[in-house]
This record gives structure tokens, C-alpha cells and sequence, in this order.
């Protein structure tokens, strides 16, 4: 039996207060992805700075961290074939302006910084993301 590709979403604060959460639980679902964890919680600023490290000597690092503790969050542990890839491509652009049609931030973010969702971008990054929110036993098999 092939193994799925595992990746790790999160539906930003901006979204979650706009009512965003459902449709992109549903989008995921209609592009084939398996949700295997998820959870609606708060994080710190600690967590938030702690989760971002690698972004640490970044300009936009004290302003990320402060909105991504600003307010509920949705964390997800998702798979399906080439997850890390589609999911990304499902998102969209970084900057919604740039972003295409179709594209959960074309849809729902605001700007650069309140970008509605956050995904893997890599194997090693999907790892390391997951196991900061989930533990193994939480996800489904």
C-alpha cells in the first residue's frame, strides 16, 4: 500500500474571524485531501516565535508572531498524493494581489501579512510543523 504525503495547514486568524474556516475545510476536501487532525486553539506570542524560529532574523518576524497570537487558529494535519505541492498551489500567492483565481487567498486574504492560511513547504517543514501541534496519537490512521 502507497504511503500518502502528509502536510500541515494552518487557517490564520484573519480568516478564522471572517468566517473563512468551512469553506477551506470544504476546499480541501473537494481537491482530495484527507483531513487526519485538527484543532481551533490560541497560541502565545512564545508559540507563535517559537513555530516561526526560522523566520527569526526577518524584518516582518515581531509583526508576524503578535497576528498569528492575535487570535484563534485552526491547525491541521492533512494528506493525500503529493500533498505538500497541491496544497500550496491551492493556497495561492503569498501576496493575494498576485494570487490566482480559485486560490484560497485570492478568495479570502487580505494582504501580504493577513494571508488567510499557511501551509508545508516542504517534507522536512511538514515534519517539524506537525509534530509542534500534533502528537502522533492524535491524528488518524
Amino acid at each position: 500500500m502507497k504511503t500518502l504525503q502528509r502536510t500541515f495547514s494552518i487557517v490564520k486568524p484573519d480568516a478564522v474571524a471572517k468566517g473563512a474556516t468551512g469553506d477551506i475545510l470544504k476546499t480541501f476536501q473537494d481537491k482530495g485531501f484527507r483531513i487526519i487532525g485538527m484543532k481551533m486553539l490560541e497560541i502565545t506570542k512564545e508559540q507563535a516565535e517559537g513555530f516561526y524560529a526560522v523566520h527569526a532574523t526577518k524584518p516582518f518576524f515581531n509583526s508576524l508572531t503578535d497576528f498569528m497570537s492575535s487570535g484563534p487558529i485552526v491547525v491541521l494535519a492533512l494528506e493525500k498524493d503529493n500533498a505538500i505541492a497541491d496544497l500550496r498551489e491551492l493556497m495561492g500567492a503569498t501576496n493575494p494581489a498576485n494570487a490566482k483565481e480559485g486560490t484560497i487567498r485570492k478568495k479570502w486574504a487580505a494582504s501580504i501579512e493577513h494571508n488567510a492560511i499557511h501551509g508545508s513547504d516542504a517534507d522536512d517543514t511538514a515534519r517539524f510543523e506537525l509534530s509542534y501541534f500534533f502528537a502522533g496519537y492524535e491524528l488518524a490512521k
